[in-house]
């Protein structure tokens, strides 16, 4: 429980500026750059209440021993490729840091996940993709309650598609990963690449934007049994339930997640004391993949809670990379 008040007075503080931490612009290591994913201005843009910056937790909320970073009020959304270091396998994984929707874990569940990406011969492109404050809520969310995040998303999986021969990518070998928030949209755009939300602006627009793999994190907004739809304003609203409000009946996958057998192998990790993003998100998306066909693996353990990202801690949730990247070699992705 006490992980669950610390992530959301975490996203809250964040997005409010309360952390004494001083602001600063996120930028990425030396030798990285931002490139801006839309040649000109976004689509469905948002106000945001303003400029974009970023704060640590500071050191009363630690992970792994460590602060983390976050990114509230994005409304220019970029990429930052990371090559592999040794070996280039060829597979790109482009990944989504988590934050409710409402800011972005740059480093925690962005930046470190590149750092290790890169040693195994995988090219890492990082999404800072858009979000605003929760007091603007619903303009960033969740699609379809906002189409921002997916559309970002599709957007980079057709760009990195179009530019793989530049990064040394196999167009066949693009996947994506996602936490929380993120996991969530790894699972949208998994089930959303048919047709995008906006109308094409170039030639990127032009390659699919299906991921060929997908790896969703301890994700939320999975299941209806972890939520609650509530009515406001003539609008579907999705919003994080309770603990109690948990068990409300039968596992019932997110009615906005159409799973079909053309939605692309996932690997699923979640904890079972996770009181932030509720297991049944898992285990719903898990079984809906498994009746459609789909080549899945879902891990759950006992303990671990949420947003614990590549950091290792007690508990042997946090092996769960060596669980990647044994599954990437059982689908095809990378040789032995």
């Amino acid at each position: 429980m006490m992980r669950k008040h610390w992530i959301l007075a975490l996203c809250a503080m964040f997005v409010s500026g309360s952390i004494s931490a001083q602001k600063t612009i996120w930028q990425p290591s030396p030798g990285h750059a931002q490139i801006p994913i839309w040649p000109g201005a976004a689509p469905d843009p948002q106000p945001v209440k303003g400029p974009e910056t970023a704060e640590s937790s500071g050191p009363k909320d630690l992970v792994g021993g460590k602060p983390m970073v976050g990114i509230n009020n994005v409304s220019v959304p970029t990429i930052t490729v990371y090559s592999p270091t040794g070996k280039n396998t060829g597979v790109a994984v482009i990944v989504f840091p988590g934050g409710g929707y409402q800011m972005l874990a740059i480093d925690l569940e962005g930046s470190e996940v590149c750092d290790w990406l890169v040693t195994k011969g995988i090219t890492c492109v990082l999404l800072k993709y858009r979000v605003t404050d929760v007091s603007d809520y619903p303009k960033s969310g969740p699609y379809p309650e906002s189409p921002m995040a997916l559309e970002d998303a599709q957007r980079t999986v057709g760009l990195v598609r179009y530019r793989g021969a530049e990064w040394h990518i196999d167009p066949h070998k693009i996947g994506v990963l996602g936490f929380s928030a993120g996991g969530h949209l790894a699972a949208a755009i998994s089930n959303h690449f048919d047709k995008r939300l906006y109308p094409p602006v170039d030639e990127a627009d032009k390659e699919s934007c299906r991921p060929d793999f997908a790896v969703p994190i301890y994700p939320g907004h999975l299941s209806i049994s972890a939520a609650r739809w509530d009515a406001e304003q003539g609008r579907k609203k999705f919003v994080m339930a309770k603990p109690a409000d948990s068990a409300v009946g039968p596992l019932t996958l997110n009615p906005d997640l159409h799973v079909t057998t053309e939605t692309p192998p996932t690997f699923l990790l979640q904890a079972e004391d996770d009181h932030v993003d509720n297991v049944d998100d898992a285990l719903s998306y898990y079984i809906a993949l498994k009746n459609a066909q789909v080549s899945t693996e879902l891990h759950l353990y006992a303990h671990g809670g949420h947003a614990f990202g590549l950091r290792h801690t007690e508990q042997p949730i946090t092996d769960w990379p060596e669980l990647v990247e044994r599954w990437l070699r059982t689908i095809g992705m990378i040789a032995d």
